[in-house]
């Protein structure tokens, strides 16, 4: 019957505790994803997102990250052929190395811009 049922689920995740802190940890990521849906909401509400997006653009130029990362495509066609490579390839290549090397500053100040911004939704 049931409590048969019960049992064997509750055994599945190793006891109650154990069970619950799951149902705890799912609660937290959806209200998580909701939070998160709701700044990018109010991000492209405002106009913020492009205000941002112009602003981490600028950055990326000034600090020479930009040039640095059209240098290391032209490496890659180069070494592979142009032939050989396609731009979904390029692009998966290039991505993790463009986001590790986004200087750590423009990291910081992007972040601050954010937190102000929600500050600013929260008041």
């Amino acid at each position: 019957g049931t409590s048969k049922s019960r049992c064997l689920k509750m055994s599945h995740f190793g006891g109650s505790d154990l069970y619950q802190q799951r149902i705890n940890e799912n609660k937290r990521k959806i209200k998580a994803t909701q939070i998160r849906s709701q700044i990018n909401e109010k991000l492209s509400e405002t106009g913020e997102r492009e205000k941002l997006e112009e602003l981490l653009r600028a950055r990326l130029i000034e600090s020479g990250w930009r040039d640095q990362l059209k240098s290391k495509c032209k490496d890659m066609i180069q070494n592979k052929g142009l032939e050989k490579i396609t731009i979904e390839q390029l692009v998966n290549e290039i991505t993790p190395y463009a986001r590790s090397t986004v200087p750590e500053n423009i990291k910081a100040e992007l972040l601050a811009h954010l937190r102000e911004f929600i500050q600013s939704q929260l008041e």
